[in-house]
Formats: C-alpha cells, sequence, structure tokens
C-alpha cells in the first residue's frame, strides 16, 4: 500500500480582541483551502467571559453579520486538538476576547516530500521561524547602517 503524501502540520492560535471577527481574514482563510495550499485538520474557536470562563463558539456567524462564516469548516476535527489545547489558548487571551485555534495541514508539501522519498532522501528536520523574528531580520536589511 502507497502512503498518502502528508505535508507538515502546523498551527495558529489567533486573538480576536472584544471577540469580533472580520470577514477579510475569514476569507483569506477559505481561500488558501479552495486552492489545495492548506487542508484544515481542526478549527475550534472559544471567548474568554468577563469572569474567565471558558466557552465554546459556533463556527456559523461569528462575526454577527447574518452570513455565514466558517460553518464549511464545522465539525473540522481530527482530535489533534483537545480541551486541554483550547484551555492553554484561551489563557493566551484577556477576558472578553476570542481565540482561534486552526490546526492545518500545508498540503503543498505533500507531494514535494513524497518525491524526495521515492528519489532516496528523507527529510530530517523541520521547524518554523517566527514572523516577528523574520521581520526584524529584513528590517534590519533594509536600514541605512546594514551592509
Amino acid at each position: 500500500m502507497t502512503a498518502q503524501p502528508v505535508g507538515p502540520i502546523d498551527y495558529l492560535a489567533v486573538e480576536f480582541p472584544g471577540a469580533r471577527l472580520e470577514g477579510k481574514g475569514l476569507a483569506a482563510l477559505l481561500d488558501l483551502v479552495e486552492r489545495g495550499i492548506i487542508r484544515i485538520l481542526d478549527l475550534r474557536v472559544v471567548k474568554v467571559s468577563d469572569t474567565g470562563d471558558v466557552v465554546a463558539v459556533a463556527l456559523t456567524d461569528l462575526d454577527d453579520d447574518g452570513e455565514l462564516d466558517l460553518a464549511v469548516f464545522e465539525g473540522a476535527r481530527s482530535g489533534l486538538l483537545d480541551d486541554d489545547d483550547l484551555a492553554q489558548s484561551a489563557r493566551l487571551v484577556a477576558p472578553g476576547d476570542a481565540v482561534g485555534l486552526i490546526v492545518y495541514e500545508n498540503t503543498w508539501a505533500g507531494p514535494f516530500v513524497t518525491a524526495m522519498r521515492e528519489a532516496g532522501a528523507e527529510v530530517v528536520a523541520s521547524g518554523r521561524i517566527p514572523a516577528d523574528d523574520v521581520v526584524a531580520a529584513l528590517d534590519a536589511l533594509e536600514s541605512p547602517s546594514a551592509g
């Protein structure tokens, strides 16, 4: 049996101040899925009440604009996220805010990794450089004192 190519699995925790979600970000997520760049494995949203209680939020009309926002992802649960992950993520945001957790596969990488394995290569490490570090490095390259 041939193994299905699987890309690297990543996660994001996204804070929504005041528990307000904007459609622009949701549209970008849907676009990434539709173009086959990522596959959503888990998508959960929780709100932290003013008293600190954590409440799961349905993935329907998150921004109260009358349109279904993430209903297409309702039920996206691989089992990689559990209630402890939600509780830990909720501790990252202030009361009154919400946090969205997304676990996704970088589907673009699956065929590449498979091709490398078929050529006798193996992925021996992978990692993530924090976006803030990348921005700082790029800013340093563009500064007048660089070079």
